[in-house]
């Protein structure tokens, strides 16, 4: 019997990154197979897991990379170009909204330069980070839960350094989850 991502056992933070980008491609076939209501909180959903997950990337994965990978400025410098253009496109398709007629394309684009970006990231990066070995990527995987904890739940274009992350992230972060909060409040439909 094959484990969903989200129930597989980690060792360390190269298996949480990458039971995460299993997530999201989970999150995505459930957005593309949803429809109405359902369609509009599985949008959500991946909305928010994405801006979660890029925010610990940039806060504690991508600066390590970049000290300890060879050439990691010129891959990371990559990723995170990656990672603006998403942003920039996630918060396009959450103004729009999952009914909108431009949408299915829009999110279909979107999908296939996220899973690329994934793709990229587990080649380029994690697998030279494996080499740091045990203990190192332990700690690492305790930071990343950590960040996470604090990220902003939805996207915000141009806070892609872990400097950024820090300053405006938080705001953003506080920002996101009470917009989160009131929005379920008052009913799905108001944003």
């Amino acid at each position: 019997m094959t484990q969903r991502p989200e129930t597989m056992p980690e060792k360390d933070a190269i298996d949480l990154l990458i039971r995460q980008h299993e997530e999201i491609r989970s999150l995505f076939e459930e957005v593309d197979r949803s429809t109405g209501h359902a369609r509009e909180e599985a949008f959500e959903k991946l909305c928010r897991f994405l801006a979660v997950h890029e925010t610990a990337e940039e806060e504690v994965v991508h600066p390590l990379a970049r000290r300890v990978i060879p050439d990691g400025d010129r891959i990371i410098d990559a990723r995170l170009e990656e990672e603006n253009e998403g942003k920039r496109v996630l918060q396009a398709l959450e103004k729009m909204g999952t009914s909108a007629a431009g949408f299915e394309p829009l999110f279909a684009e979107f999908r296939k330069s996220v899973l690329e970006h994934a793709e990229n990231e587990e080649r380029e990066e994690f697998t030279r980070l494996r080499e740091m070995g045990g203990t190192e990527l332990r700690g690492l995987a305790a930071a990343i839960k950590a960040a996470e904890a604090m990220a902003p739940t939805h996207p915000h274009p141009g806070v892609e350094s872990a400097a950024k992350n820090i300053l405006i992230g938080t705001f953003a972060s506080a920002a996101d989850r009470t917009r989160d909060v009131v929005r379920k409040a008052l009913g799905r439909d108001r944003k």
